[in-house]
């Protein structure tokens, strides 16, 4: 939503938006777009009254200023509705969906786009070190964004990416998520299979091979897709991965058989996998291949995936986005990559509707064993669930604790940062887990650990 706002802004629009706890990196790029955001939910934030209020898939009925401006007749939509028809409609489409990897690969596919001519525009779910701002309204004949599963609004239940008719789509993974809205897995899929049906058939599709469930996708839709991955069957294939300290070097062998030489600045496998999607679905748009590979090396990443924020007397403080068993193993296995033979400490704060739930409690007690320790925060709203449908973070710490992995619970986010600063040690690399603002926790441990911020 806050992109969104930033593209209306840009196309010379007046904007206003609502809000509760908003936090960085999007709070402190409103503010510099002199974009004015109210805090909390009142009828008042209406005046003057606007030509358009774009709802976003958090409000509900019942919501003062949802039920004021139903009352008062003011036209609205959904953010994937006025992302189409303001920005979106007379361009070509380039979606980036998938359950893992929408944020990095959109951004990365943004910068290949931009580095090789083509000025796209476009509107990412995080903040791109490589761009100003994570949106640009563009000139050139594409159009990038994420095609997000999630609902829609309160007066559309499907997923946003229904909305963007791809010219071309990339399918990063899929698996299992977002229990408050999909049954099951076979409903995920559901949506997903819908979604290549409704794309073009002239349009290119690029799929995972590393995941099967992305796989069963593509038949049950009927369409061809390439793709890419790490298993021997895919068209793309990254080899012989690396990591230098500072960069993750790879060999991606081409469809036709060739090998050729890449890097990237992310570390892990989960990153070579969206470099290497990208890098398929740019070549099936036909973009200089050498001009690809000199971008990808050259693109510095998201904010808040396996970001460092700070380091100090010999500690390094990293902050990720994971909320999903998978992304969770996937950051410890690429911060293994990175920083081997040194202590990785996670802090993790259930937040989302989904890890909120004992769904992925056996998941994530395997995830969470490939660090060395492990410090859950309260599970956020817990009151909203019974006992036996929560996440139990307990339970999980228990589990690690009977296999040698040190790990505990903390009720308050102050008292992880007393517990940090206490204990933390020269040559701990300490990640913090949120895909929220954690309490506030980045910039306490900062602080309590002394630590200089990254640039």
């Amino acid at each position: 939503m806050a992109s969104l706002a930033g593209l209306f802004r840009q196309a010379g629009y007046h904007v206003t938006g609502s809000d509760a706890g908003i936090y960085p990196p999007m709070s402190i790029i409103l503010a510099a777009l002199g974009i004015p955001v109210m805090e909390g939910f009142r009828a008042e934030n209406l005046q003057p009254r606007p030509d358009l209020v774009v709802v976003g898939n958090s409000m509900s009925r019942g919501n003062p200023e949802i039920e004021a401006l139903l009352a008062a007749g003011i036209p609205y939509c959904s953010m994937p509705e006025a992302l189409m028809r303001f920005f979106m409609r007379s361009r070509r489409r380039a979606v980036v969906t998938g359950t893992h990897g929408k944020t990095t690969s959109s951004a990365l596919l943004a910068w290949v786009l931009q580095e090789t001519g083509g000025d796209p525009g476009f509107m990412i779910g995080g903040a791109a070190k490589n761009f100003p701002y994570n949106f640009h309204v563009g000139s050139g004949p594409w159009f990038v964004t994420e095609g997000d599963e999630y609902d829609t609004a309160f007066f559309d239940k499907g997923p946003k990416f229904l909305h963007y008719a791809p010219d071309a789509l990339l399918l990063t993974a899929v698996e299992f998520d977002h229990v408050d809205i999909y049954r099951d897995l076979a409903h995920v899929k559901q949506a997903f299979s819908e979604l290549l049906r409704r794309t073009a058939p002239t349009s290119p599709i690029v799929a995972s091979a590393d995941f099967p469930e992305a796989q069963a996708v593509v038949a049950a839709s009927g369409r061809h897709a390439i793709t890419f991955g790490v298993r021997s069957e895919a068209s793309w294939r990254a080899e012989s991965i690396g990591d230098t300290g500072d960069a993750t070097c790879f060999v991606i062998v081409t469809p036709d058989g060739r090998h050729l030489a890449a890097r990237c600045s992310a570390p892990g496998a989960m990153n070579v996998a969206n470099a290497l999607g990208v890098v398929a679905l740019a070549a099936a748009l036909g973009v200089p291949e050498a001009a690809v590979l000199d971008a990808v090396a050259r693109f510095r990443g998201v904010r808040r995936r396996q970001e460092v924020i700070g380091a100090g007397r010999g500690i390094v403080l990293i902050d990720d986005f994971a909320h999903h068993p998978t992304a969770v193993a996937g950051t410890l296995a690429a911060l293994r990559a990175r920083y081997p033979k040194r202590r990785l400490w996670a802090l993790f704060e259930p937040r989302s509707n989904t890890t909120r739930r004992r769904v992925f409690q056996d998941a994530f007690t395997a995830a969470f064993a490939a660090a060395d320790r492990v410090t859950f925060a309260a599970v956020h709203r817990r009151e909203q669930l019974a006992a036996n449908e929560r996440l139990s973070t307990e339970e999980i710490a228990a589990a690690l604790g009977a296999c040698g992995i040190g790990a505990e619970t903390c009720e308050h986010v102050d008292d992880i940062c007393a517990l940090v600063a206490r204990e933390a040690r020269a040559g701990d690399v300490v990640v913090m887990m949120s895909n929220g603002g954690f309490g506030g926790l980045a910039a306490k441990l900062l602080s309590a650990l002394a630590l200089d911020p990254a640039p």
